[in-house]
């Protein structure tokens, strides 16, 4: 499965991909591991991804029956949580190999989140999991919130995190650039997991992404971490 990839090579170099060849490679890389992605993350995170999301959901404090899009949606973890919080998710993902593997029951979307093909305004909330470093133009997808996010409307977009206590920093540094990789490369493909660790280059630092849905109408922006900040949340609400 590993030739799937082109130019795997492209997450072992010192520079990391951009524009049209990220896209195009964090697509393929999506692809070729949906078979065994759920897999590994329940084994990389010991389950704690299932938590995060969760607080994600709760996070939207919609009412019910509100749609969501939960995009780059992967296999529909989010999805199935929204629905058991009694929304109407709908699943967006770039990946027509997770799409394929989602499990979740909702509307698949096969779209590039940054040109979502719904209309202004139209959609009560969103939820993005684990994939804003994987974009090309962040404040491109924060803009392009702002315009389908109704007035009201809510979302919260969870990634990875860089802990700030030294101690915690570097034992997580450690589990994450040495011992993930190796996970990944025996349950699925090696290129994605050696990409995985250093893809948090591509995050800016939180307040720089609060300013950016700030400017985008979602004035009450906020940042958060979970678990001694391995992880970090964004939500925000859309301003009329």
């Amino acid at each position: 499965m590993a030739d799937v990839l082109p130019r795997a090579s492209s997450w072992d170099r010192t520079t990391l991909p951009e524009g049209d060849e990220k896209v195009k490679a964090v697509r393929d890389m999506f692809d070729t591991i949906a078979p065994r992605y759920d897999l590994v993350n329940r084994i990389m995170t010991f389950r704690l991804d299932v938590r995060w999301r969760r607080k994600a959901v709760a996070a939207l404090s919609l009412p019910l029956g509100s749609t969501v899009l939960d995009l780059a949606s992967g296999t529909g973890d989010m999805c199935i949580d929204l629905a058991a919080a009694g929304h109407r998710p709908v699943s967006v993902d770039l990946s027509l190999g997770m799409l394929r593997a989602d499990r979740s029951g909702a509307p698949r979307v096969q779209a590039d989140i940054l040109r979502l093909p719904v209309a202004d305004g139209s959609i009560d909330g969103v939820t993005c999991g684990f994939a804003l470093r994987n974009l090309v133009e962040l404040p491109r997808f924060f803009a392009e919130l702002g315009r389908v996010v109704r007035p009201g409307g809510r979302i919260a977009l969870l990634d990875v995190g860089v802990p700030r206590n030294p101690v915690v920093r570097f034992g997580h540094s450690l589990y994450f650039g040495k011992i993930v990789p190796k996970i990944g490369g025996l349950l699925s493909d090696p290129a994605a997991y050696r990409y995985l660790p250093r893809s948090v280059a591509y995050l800016p630092p939180a307040d720089q992404m609060v300013a950016d849905l700030q400017a985008n109408g979602f004035d009450d922006a906020r940042h958060r971490v979970f678990s001694l900040g391995i992880t970090q949340l964004l939500t925000g609400t859309r301003t009329s």
